[in-house]
């Protein structure tokens, strides 16, 4: 063992144990500190991957326990949930299109319809993900467009000439490039409309629970916003990732010959059996994660498919995703494709699948999950929390640069919807107590909240491509570091000028009546 992966693997319980002998956060609770030094050791073994990730992801089960956070018994539960069954359900249906070779079918016709230039093939796969994540959750967004970059990524590697060559350029530049443009775009289009992500929801069940006689926002107002900023977001995202940080790269990536590209797809011939199965089940699977839940538009409800059933509010996004990737071990195979290829399953999946789940990126994805429950468990949440609504003396568009980098940043190691869900009345009864119009500080919150770039826990999506196995940590933490403070200043520009205007509020103007009315407590209900 080297001398620096010995001070890597140090560095964490000793900036721990820093914590803990130095940092007395709360002394009526000292659970909030240890917390905060397991964070500590997390995120420094995270950074510089002095263990496997997954091992790191484990530390909440041995430390917590240890510490007085939480039980053993509490934590392991935080580790499996229905997030991890949407993410179970979900490559199931990617590795049934890759067992296929649909994804290569479908990526095929992604670059032919986006073009043979390296950038444009990335803007293509942004565009088609953020679009998809405004109606469905960015975890199944990005499950579903991760096989078919990964069949352009492997296409790719296998024509360029030479391992140093064109080869090499397309490891280090396309493929870091692509995924982190499909994970960063699932995030970015969910913040386009109210149903896009969970924060944005719990925004508006706040606000008109804190607010009763506030005027209601509705859908069509959250997307006047939503979607400007969602694509200027989204194109300064392409632009950091294809013009600044993977430029060079991507300029020694030869561009795809289209004739070649074109004579491949017609090699694929016609689209089996199978292949139109899986595209079904695909196609039907996005649609029941789209119209599962009452869609309010205005004044008008589309009613999702959920509420004809009388235990409608016991589904999720997990439970459509298992049950649609249970089909698939169920639908059988055609006797000419068993004929032609003895080796292939009598169903579309069998048992053998589960061996390519990658359960290390399942067990990272639960550490995070872990993590966050020991941030509410301990008081550590609360007590982050609490330092949003010391911001009375600052100017306006100060403090909301200020919610949003926390928001930012705090959300690197919680759950989105969890820290929301803490923070957003705390900063509705700020707002109460200053006089201030909540909108300028719950919007940048709830909007910062979907804007957690640098950690593959972060959010689902960094987690699902950082799966690929493509990706170093580097990549996304420096790419992250980047795009979370340019998501900062994104974030602080649209509410007080593009929020202002649309929502009608004035930064200058008096308080409105409603607001000194006491905001209602909100309890969260986890979802």
């Amino acid at each position: 063992m080297s001398l620096w992966q010995i001070l890597r693997i140090a560095a964490g319980p000793v900036a721990a144990a820093a914590v803990l002998l130095f940092a007395d956060l709360d002394p009526a609770r000292p659970a909030v500190t240890s917390a905060a030094a397991v964070a500590v050791w997390m995120a420094l073994w995270w950074l510089t991957e002095a263990v496997p990730l997954a091992a790191t992801a484990l530390l909440p089960l041995a430390l917590f326990p240890l510490l007085g956070i939480a039980s053993g018994g509490a934590i392991a539960g935080a580790y499996i949930n229905s997030t991890i069954f949407l993410f179970l359900g979900g490559f199931l249906l990617a590795l049934a299109m890759e067992r296929w070779h649909l994804h290569r079918r479908i990526a095929l016709k992604i670059i032919l319809l986006a073009g043979g230039r390296p950038a444009h093939l990335v803007l293509g796969f942004m565009l088609s993900a953020a679009v998809l994540s405004m109606w469905i959750s960015n975890t199944a967004t990005a499950i579903m467009m991760l096989p078919m970059a990964l069949a352009i990524l492997s296409r790719e590697n296998r024509n360029a000439p030479g391992a140093d060559g064109a080869s090499g350029a397309v490891a280090r530049g396309l493929g870091p490039c692509l995924l982190l443009g499909i994970a960063y775009a699932a995030s970015i289009g969910g913040m386009a409309t109210p149903v896009g992500t969970p924060p944005n929801l719990i925004m508006l069940r706040t606000y008109n629970i804190s607010f009763p006689d506030a005027p209601a926002l509705s859908f069509g107002q959250w997307m006047f916003m939503g979607v400007p900023f969602a694509l200027a977001m989204l194109f300064a995202t392409w632009a950091l990732l294809t013009q600044v940080l993977y430029r060079r790269d991507l300029r020694d990536t030869p561009a795809i010959d289209a004739g070649a590209l074109r004579e491949e797809y017609v090699a694929l011939g016609p689209t089996s059996r199978e292949e139109r199965a899986i595209l079904v089940v695909f196609v039907l699977t996005a649609l029941l994660w789209c119209f599962r839940s009452d869609i309010e538009l205005g004044a008008w409800t589309l009613p999702g498919w959920s509420g004809f059933f009388a235990t409608g509010n016991l589904i999720d996004d997990g439970t459509v995703a298992i049950l649609m990737a249970l089909l698939l071990f169920v639908i059988p195979t055609s006797s000419k494709s068993r004929q032609s290829h003895p080796e292939r399953p009598a169903a579309i999946l069998d048992g053998e699948v589960f061996r390519h789940i990658p359960w290390a990126i399942v067990v990272l994805f639960g550490g995070g999950f872990a993590l966050a429950e020991g941030f509410v468990a301990s008081g550590l949440a609360e007590y982050l929390v609490s330092g949003f609504a010391r911001l009375e003396h600052l100017p306006l568009l100060l403090i909301i640069a200020v919610i949003a980098l926390g928001m930012t940043f705090l959300t690197e190691l919680t759950s989105n919807t969890a820290s929301t869900q803490m923070v957003l009345p705390v900063l509705a009864a700020a707002a109460a107590a200053q006089g201030l119009h909540p909108l300028f500080l719950m919007l940048p919150a709830t909007l910062s909240a979907s804007m957690a770039f640098m950690m593959p826990v972060a959010t689902p999506p960094n987690a699902i491509v950082f799966s690929s196995d493509r990706l170093r940590i580097f990549d996304m933490a420096r790419a992250g570091l980047f795009l979370n403070l340019i998501g900062v200043l994104f974030v602080s520009a649209c509410v007080y000028w593009l929020a202002s205007a649309v929502f009608q509020i004035d930064p200058g103007a008096p308080a409105p009546e409603w607001l000194h009315a006491p905001p209602a407590k909100v309890s969260g209900d986890g979802s």
